[in-house]
């Protein structure tokens, strides 16, 4: 497996990202990820929209609570033509938990727990704990990527503006 050290730090640690990096320009790999209901979605499945996949570590860390609330107020500006997701490695029940918590009801969070998939498929699992680097791709509605921010310090947040007006350039 492609390893990419040093890609990423946490806390100033540098962490080491498995899989292959994914370029802007790239068809987005076929991943299968769990919806909180322990059913099988394939990213296929978003074809015709514009897709927001905000990849982050845990939905119960400070930092991806305030990334995925803020991605919900924007999924409600953006209109029926853009869907946002957030994938992480928690279990479907803990983002469901989360989810009603929170009141995040316009972004769709899925589980890349069991076969880490996705992660390895984006080039964004860290190896040193098995979680998911905090990254952002937003994919045309033919599922190509167009937009790819992969957030260098896992402990900040990415910036908003930048992958918002990325999806309106193709909304």
């Amino acid at each position: 497996m492609n390893e990419q050290a040093r890609q990423v730090t946490m806390k100033g640690n540098p962490l080491t990202l498995l899989g292959k990096e994914l370029s802007v320009g790239e068809r987005a790999p076929e991943v299968e990820l769990l919806d909180n209901n322990l059913n099988a979605v394939p990213l296929s499945s978003f074809k015709g929209k514009v897709t927001v996949i905000s990849a982050v570590p845990s939905l119960d860390t400070p930092v991806c609570d305030m990334e995925t609330r803020r991605f919900n107020i924007e999924a409600g500006k953006l209109g029926d033509d853009v869907v946002i997701l957030t994938v992480s490695m928690d279990l479907p029940f803990a983002q469901k938990r989360w989810c009603g918590a929170a009141g995040v009801d316009k972004v769709r969070t899925l589980s890349d727990h069991r076969s880490a998939g996705f992660g390895e498929a984006f080039g964004v699992l860290i190896k040193e704990l098995r979680l998911l680097a905090r990254a952002v791709f937003v994919l045309d509605r033919e599922g190509t990527v167009r937009y790819r921010q992969l957030v260098k310090e896992v402990a900040d947040e990415p910036d908003y503006d930048a992958v918002i007006d990325a999806v309106k350039s193709y909304i």
